[in-house]
């Protein structure tokens, strides 16, 4: 019997070879064929008791979570973290528990998911990130053409980041820990002193810590209310880069 269309991709997906989300110019643009791959695999799928490990959970039958081996050169570390079908791990990935990556992932080489993070639906992530404590890189699977959630190698994304919307994260980027970055968010470059277009990508090697700023209204202007904001204070240089270097022993 020949595979469906669906069963095929997520294969693809798994082995590296697919991508929901590929580089375009100086951006990222959704492979609008792979999500509605996805997206119909759900349709196919049909909520089933798993047993086992997984006793006690229901999901689509065709969803299943990833198993590992020591060949793949993957550490997986027990305690509750969960890789869906569909999801590519590279080489050299560790996930410490618990942590989530949805279907369509993709974490590259020598990249660390740690304890509470989310890797969403077809987020995009590059060689030697590290996805601190409780990030949270949203999924796209709709509208199938919006691309997804993308951070580029070489980043450090602070503890309890939120990173949604298709927010793109180019390389050597510092995310401090508990900014959000949004499409309804403006970022200001304290550096360049000017104020990146909302959605805009996050230049390379920028430091973006969270912030404020004051309301324009004048009754909240009378409050003294301001409205969080992230904020690119600097860009790195050879001292950050030694203060966030990954460790070759950790992988």
């Amino acid at each position: 019997m020949s595979k469906s269309n669906w069963e095929t991709v997520l294969e693809q997906l798994e082995n590296g070879e697919a991508r929901a989300a590929e580089p375009k110019g100086d951006g990222w643009e959704a492979n609008v064929d792979v999500k509605e791959a996805i997206l119909d695999s759900f349709g196919a799928g049909e909520n089933t008791e798993y047993s086992g490990i997984y006793d006690g959970f229901v999901d689509k039958h065709n969803l299943p979570p990833r198993r590992f081996k020591v060949a793949d050169n993957v550490r997986l570390v027990p305690g509750g973290s969960s890789v869906r079908r569909g999801a590519y791990i590279a080489p050299g990935v560790i996930i410490m528990p618990p942590a989530y990556v949805n279907v369509g992932a993709y974490v590259d080489e020598g990249s660390m998911i740690d304890s509470h993070a989310l890797v969403g639906s077809c987020a995009q992530v590059g060689k030697n990130v590290h996805l601190s404590a409780g990030v949270q890189l949203g999924g796209v699977l709709e509208p199938v053409g919006l691309s997804p959630v993308v951070i580029e190698d070489d980043c450090f994304i602070g503890a309890g980041a939120v990173i949604v919307e298709g927010i793109l994260v180019k390389k050597g980027a510092v995310i401090a820990p508990g900014v959000t970055l949004s499409k309804s968010i403006p970022v200001y470059d304290c550096v360049n002193e000017k104020i990146l277009e909302k959605g805009a990508a996050i230049p390379e090697r920028a430091v973006v810590i969270p912030g404020t700023r004051p309301m324009s209204s004048e009754w909240a202007a009378g409050q003294g209310l301001s409205m969080a904001c992230p904020m690119i204070v600097k860009y790195r240089d050879a001292q950050s880069d030694a203060s966030l270097e990954l460790e070759d022993a950790l992988r």
